[in-house]
């Protein structure tokens, strides 16, 4: 069973200095890989004589180190081979209609250099004097390209990997990868078939239903209630408070001076606070449910998250002027939703919960919030208030989210008994057992066309994977 560590990391500012030229070195090589094949797809949905021919998929990269880009030669070669691999594999996904085409990655926001095995090393240290295996240093670079110790703090064991991630965001570094523990993990359809066995009331007994809402982010069908602690609200509105105040400021300053670059790393530091706070309520969410011995099923609702964050259309009134109240308030809702971590929780719980042997689902979300949990009666005045739910046929009165969660967990129930919660088998792309970089990087190799890759004539740009592979080109360009 796979497990995935990240770890503060600590490098000396010449250590980040290096890490910060791999990155971009790294970016370099796969934003040039992305430029590369847009041209190839462009040019030939222009040229007749193109037509039919293969636009090159592979992972060479040596034609990019020019008199024009001095710099790639400063880093190991293993870096820019990395980010070649990096750019197939996107590939490999698109082709696997896992995702669309590769995209040029940005300069800005969270920034990482992918390593492999030829590129660090960890050293055990062991204690002089009980001989016993203390932990391990983290050593970075080639004979060529020395970079040191990278002193990082490993908070729980893990095993040497065969590559791992350094990462830079808001200032803060971190290395991170994955580790197997040996242990067996069992799949959705075992966890299924396993529930399917239980009759309803033994089944639902083992059911938590779990609604998801703005004041309150996550209500459990048996009352319980996760939210922010108070002293994280509290700080979560100063940390809002200074971000706005340092964006203003940042705002007012000439681009790319040193006060300038001073504001935006203030306002990336404002802001990491509240992701680093989402995240936490995340995990320890995720991780109550998931080792609660009392439950086996986690119902959710089939909530699309980002169509429900989508931003609002303008609106004229009858004089034909702009109205900002609309957009307003809905430009609220939408950030209330995402501070709640809805997805991220449901993402987290699910692969935690499968580690317990226990499935998560979704159900319909219709007429949850006004249907009752005692007797099933839909109607919209059983919704009295924000938080209270008063039943206008049985009489029954309870918390409005607990309520809508016990009508989820009774849903989750029906639906899996009926056999409608079999998912189907996720595609996923591997890594090829080739080795990496097997497909060279020397000049003059031929381009040869992957197997499964279509024509040149695909339509340009990074369109969806289903119109792309079906699409095809006039042999005439329209004059």
């Amino acid at each position: 069973m796979q497990i995935g560590h990240r770890f503060r990391c600590y490098p000396t500012p010449a250590q980040a200095q290096t890490l910060l030229q791999w990155i971009g070195c790294q970016r370099f090589i796969y934003n040039a890989k992305v430029g590369e094949d847009r041209y190839f797809r462009r040019f030939a949905r222009k040229s007749l004589a193109h037509t039919g021919q293969f636009a090159p998929v592979d992972q060479q990269y040596s034609h990019f180190k020019t008199e024009l880009t001095p710099w790639l030669s400063e880093v190991p070669s293993q870096i820019l081979r990395n980010g070649a691999v990096l750019w197939k594999q996107a590939y490999s996904r698109y082709f696997r209609k896992l995702g669309g085409r590769p995209t040029m990655h940005k300069k800005h926001g969270r920034q990482a250099v992918w390593l492999t095995s030829e590129l660090f090393e960890f050293k055990p240290v062991v204690d002089r004097a009980t001989g016993e295996i203390t932990g391990h240093q983290l050593c970075i670079g080639t004979r060529k390209h020395p970079v040191g110790v990278l002193a990082f703090k490993a908070h729980r064991a893990c095993q040497p990997p065969a590559s791992l991630h350094i990462s830079i965001h808001a200032g803060q570094w971190h290395v991170s990868f994955n580790g197997d523990d040996g242990l067996m993990e069992p799949s959705d359809k075992e966890t299924t078939a396993w529930l399917m066995q239980f009759d309803a009331p033994e089944l639902l007994a083992m059911t938590l239903g779990l609604d998801r809402g703005v004041a309150l982010p996550l209500a459990g069908s048996d009352g319980q209630q996760f939210d922010f602690l108070p002293i994280q609200v509290k700080r979560l509105a100063a940390q809002e408070k200074h971000r706005k105040r340092w964006q203003k400021r940042q705002a007012r300053r000439t681009r790319g001076s040193s006060n300038w670059v001073k504001a935006r790393r203030k306002v990336a530091r404002y802001q990491r606070y509240g992701a680093d706070a989402r995240r936490e309520l995340a995990h320890q969410t995720s991780h109550v449910l998931a080792t609660d011995t009392r439950y086996k099923l986690f119902v959710f609702e089939a909530l699309k998250i980002k169509n429900m964050t989508q931003k609002a259309k303008p609106q004229q009134d009858a004089q034909g002027r702009w109205l900002r109240n609309g957009a307003a308030a809905k430009s609220g809702l939408n950030k209330a939703i995402l501070a709640s971590a809805w997805g991220r929780t449901q993402v987290f719980l699910q692969y935690k919960a499968r580690r317990q042997g226990k499935l998560v689902i979704e159900v319909p979300a219709f007429y949850s919030s006004q249907e009752c949990g005692a007797c099933g009666h839909i109607h919209q005045g059983n919704r009295v208030s924000q938080s209270g739910f008063v039943c206008q046929s049985c009489g029954h009165t309870a918390h409005a989210d607990h309520n809508a969660a016990s009508v989820i967990a009774g849903r989750g129930v029906r639906q899996l008994l009926a056999g409608k919660s079999v998912e189907k088998e996720k595609k996923t792309c591997r890594i090829a057992r080739q080795k990496v970089g097997v497909e060279g990087s020397e000049p003059g190799v031929e381009m040869r066309p992957t197997l499964g890759e279509t024509g040149v004539s695909r339509w340009g740009g990074n369109t969806p994977a289903h119109w792309s592979l079906t699409q095809e080109t006039p042999a005439i360009t329209p004059v």
